[in-house]
């Protein structure tokens, strides 16, 4: 029996710990290897809140910016038992609970200021129990983007820690565009402060454009025995560098991407979904389900700055009860750069979609939160288009029912390094339109199981995406064989983790 440890910032086998699709990933490999007979075990940290009703296992005692630190070992109970499958929180004081999704800060003066020191806490701690023998003995370790690339360079540099390189360290990369770059010195969240014992090799460690940082997705990439990214053609945009907003691709990183895939340590892999247990959701409740949320956000008084909006949203929905509109559309995820800058950046082109939309009495639902700008855009949009319903607060059940009674997934990233949401439509028979990028070109055909657009420049693509949106309304409106194929095929995809897991034992596990 192989021994795995996972260490991540998310896991969402265990309640209240997932902001996005990394999540996912780490909630399903797991189970996905102990089907094999194998043996895993997940760490995140606590966020000083996971820890509550957990079952404590052990202190850990280390060494950080010269001080004796004490932190605990959590066992905690997943939402769904698997056997050979045990999840733990590590818990300090300092490893805060964040704004995103209660998990992650925004440090808009220092960029990962506050993320940085209760990352490097959680990472000497997983360190520390790794040679206290927690987690029993090891064959791989697997982290998970740059919240865990801190154990590679424990393992490296510090003198505490040689006995961890005995066993194998994977290295996945859900978002290569969030690196954790921090300064080496003069600076609480810098790496000479928690680790003044610590030679530093700043060839090794640093940004290549801030010479003064080090850049943690660059160490996870540059240390690791197996790099990995989460669809193989976001592993052929990354070895590419990034001409934004026509490509986004390496994100600076590009030649130490190229370097590990020259090396054969690099390999794309699809991220896959999940195809049983799901949770079912019952027709017809779209409209009931975005009410009853609205009315949970109006009584949360962190929402309170923006009750009028909701309200205004509670209006609107309550119209298309009794009128039923004849075609929806929706979007699902985290308001950001990522995902919405095509709409942001040209409000005409998203007009020019709703206004084909309203021609077929259609609607478009958009369900998020996220960054202020784009949360500030998409209200007044709504404000301003009787037909654009922007539900601005976050429910597992309006979610589930959006899903299912869409007719068009839009998923317009400006870059995907795997992406969820289209194989979570596509499972419902909901054809997707999405931008040809990433993992949205390994899981979407043009025409056959949803729609695509893509071009040389910026100009293109949104000239493109309009082009795309008309013909896909095109088909609906004229074609209804061709839509009811695409939908049959769209629905007919199996994306399981069974052939994804067979590929990272073969390819990143070495088992």
């Amino acid at each position: 029996m192989n021994n795995f440890l996972f260490v991540s910032a998310e896991n969402d086998a265990i309640p209240d710990c997932k902001a996005g699709g990394m999540g996912d990933v780490v909630r399903d490999v797991p189970r996905e290897i102990s089907k094999r007979g194998d043996k895993v075990q997940v760490v995140v940290p606590s966020y000083s809140r996971l820890h509550h009703n957990a079952t404590f296992r052990t202190n850990i005692n280390f060494l950080l910016r010269g001080q004796t630190y004490i932190a605990e070992l959590y066992e905690v109970a997943p939402k769904k038992e698997f056997n050979n499958v045990s999840h733990y929180v590590i818990h300090h004081p300092e490893i805060e609970e964040g704004g995103i999704a209660h998990i992650y800060h925004d440090d808009p003066e220092e960029p990962f200021y506050t993320d940085f020191i209760k990352y490097m806490i959680f990472c000497t701690a997983v360190a520390e129990s790794i040679k206290m023998g927690a987690f029993g003995q090891l064959d791989v370790v697997h982290m998970h983007d740059w919240h865990s690339s801190a154990l590679l360079f424990l393992k490296e540099y510090h003198p505490s820690y040689k006995d961890l390189i005995k066993m194998r360290y994977v290295y996945s990369i859900h978002n290569l565009a969030i690196q954790g770059i921090r300064p080496f010195y003069d600076n609480y969240a810098s790496v000479g402060n928690w680790f003044p014992e610590v030679p530093l090799d700043f060839k090794v460690l640093q940004d290549p454009r801030y010479k003064d940082c080090i850049n943690l997705m660059a160490v996870g990439i540059r240390l690791a025995d197996a790099v990995h990214t989460v669809s193989p053609s976001y592993k052929e945009d990354v070895l590419l560098p990034s001409a934004r907003p026509e490509f986004v691709g390496g994100e600076s990183l590009e030649i130490d991407l190229q370097q590990a895939d020259n090396e054969g340590r690099l390999f794309g892999i699809l991220n896959a979904s999940n195809y049983g247990n799901v949770r079912e959701a019952e027709k017809g409740q779209l409209y009931r389900n975005t009410v009853k949320a609205l009315f949970r956000w109006l009584q949360d008084e962190s929402k309170k700055y923006k009750a009028d909006f909701l309200a205004h949203t509670g209006e609107k929905i309550m119209e298309f009860v009794g009128n039923r509109p004849k075609f929806i559309v929706s979007s699902v995820a985290r308001l950001t750069e990522q995902k919405f800058y095509f709409f942001k950046r040209s409000p005409e082109a998203f007009e020019k979609i709703l206004e084909r939309l309203r021609k077929i009495d259609g609607i478009f639902i958009l369900l998020g939160t996220g960054d202020p700008d784009y949360e500030d855009f998409f209200r007044e949009m709504s404000y301003k288009h009787k037909n654009f319903v922007f539900t601005n607060g976050q429910s597992e059940d309006l979610i589930d029912s959006m899903y299912l009674e869409t007719n068009l997934y839009f998923m317009p990233s400006l870059f995907e390094p795997c992406g969820i949401s289209q194989m979570l439509a596509m499972r419902n028979g909901n054809p997707c339109l999405v931008h040809h990028t990433g993992g949205l070109k390994d899981t979407v055909e043009p025409m056959k199981t949803g729609f695509a657009f893509d071009g040389k420049t910026y100009d293109i693509k949104i000239k493109n995406m309009i082009k795309s949106f008309d013909e896909a309304l095109k088909v609906w409106e004229n074609d209804k064989p061709k839509w009811k194929r695409i939908q049959n095929n769209a629905k007919k995809m199996r994306f399981t983790w069974d052939k994804s897991v067979d590929e990272y034992y073969r390819s990143l596990y070495l088992l």
